[in-house]
């Protein structure tokens, strides 16, 4: 049963859901460490007018690559990564932080003196009250993966592609997603039919003829060298910009105004978001939107379900505080609320 504009009903949905434990989406792009440090505000600093925290608790959680894996993998997905992370305490906290989500880890590469990039959030408040971000540090490596990193990611992404049923590339420009790579994934799409979707935060103009894309609507404006100031322009550009990358489909989050999706074969879909318009906190919302889009269409969904599927995921993950995941039975949930 579908309704008007193609969307399989919530039966339908959940039924795609229980398939994700059998597949095996390849995660390949640039991990991140979000880190998060927690202090109660005991007083103001005689040496400056700032706050002194007495610190709780530190946390590292995936961001970029990262959170897509471990989006994939809470919602049952066997999930398994590529990218490059320094041997260092935020990188020993990434991997180990997958590992407990249930990512396969071999395919990460520990390179010494590389810093793995880590975003350190702040978080102060009273005793009795939540604790709000008063500044982020960023940490960045030096420059993109030497020659001899480049080649045992490559070796790893010939050994792990064998068995993937799909592939996401989340790219936040910091180098693991190479020429080379992007040449491989592009001839393993056209070999196998298998989906590969794409995230690329500075340079989606590079990723020609894959399945899809999921730019946010900052990201396509910067692609297509434009402002969309309301709906009919967002489709316009979404259009322009999947024919233009020859993809199979793109579909452009726009926060609050809900989701456009492109398609080579059909009209343009526009859908409203699910649940509040006023989220609790969007970061790496993305990354569960290509997450849960990637993991239906590895199953079988056409791009209308899945992009069903990951406005709900999305929906939920908004309201979530920090970097969030969503569960199959959170999203089952959510369908039957809708």
């Amino acid at each position: 049963m579908r309704d008007e504009f193609g969307f399989a009903s919530a039966g339908g949905l959940k039924n795609l859901l229980e398939k994700f434990s059998d597949q095996r989406v390849l995660v390949i792009g640039d991990f991140i460490a979000d880190e998060f440090v927690y202090g109660e505000i005991a007083r103001v600093s005689r040496e400056a007018p700032v706050l002194i925290l007495r610190h709780e608790k530190t946390a590292t959680v995936p961001g970029g690559a990262g959170n897509a894996a471990a989006n994939l993998a809470a919602l049952g997905v066997n999930t398994a990564c590529i990218g490059v992370v320094g041997r260092d305490r935020p990188g020993r906290g990434l991997a180990l932080s997958l590992r407990e989500y249930g990512v396969d880890t071999r395919g990460l590469v520990s390179v010494t003196g590389r810093t793995t990039p880590t975003k350190t959030r702040i978080l102060a408040g009273s005793s009795h009250a939540p604790r709000q971000q008063v500044i982020r540090i960023d940490r960045e490596p030096a420059g993109p993966p030497d020659a001899a990193t480049e080649a045992k990611l490559q070796t790893r992404l010939s050994e792990l592609l064998s068995t993937a049923d799909g592939v996401i590339v989340s790219d936040y420009g910091y180098g693991a997603v190479s020429s080379a790579t992007i040449d491989v994934l592009r001839a393993w799409k056209s070999a196998t039919g298998k989906p590969v979707v794409v995230d690329s935060r500075y340079r989606l103009n590079d990723f020609h003829g894959f399945t899809a894309a999921t730019p946010n609507q900052e990201e396509a404006e910067i692609a297509c060298e434009q402002t969309f100031t309301n709906e009919p322009e967002a489709v316009a550009g979404a259009n322009a910009l999947r024919e233009r990358l020859a993809l199979d489909a793109l579909l452009l989050t726009r926060g609050s105004e809900g989701m456009v999706l492109s398609r080579r074969d059909a009209s343009t879909l526009v859908v409203p978001v699910v649940g509040s318009r006023s989220p609790v906190d969007v970061t790496g919302a993305g990354d569960t939107v290509i997450a849960t889009f990637t993991a239906a269409l590895a199953a079988g969904a056409n791009l209308a379900d899945a992009m069903s599927l990951a406005n709900h995921a999305a929906g939920l993950a908004v309201m979530k505080r920090g970097t969030a995941t969503v569960t199959p039975e959170e999203l089952a949930g959510s369908l039957t609320d809708s």
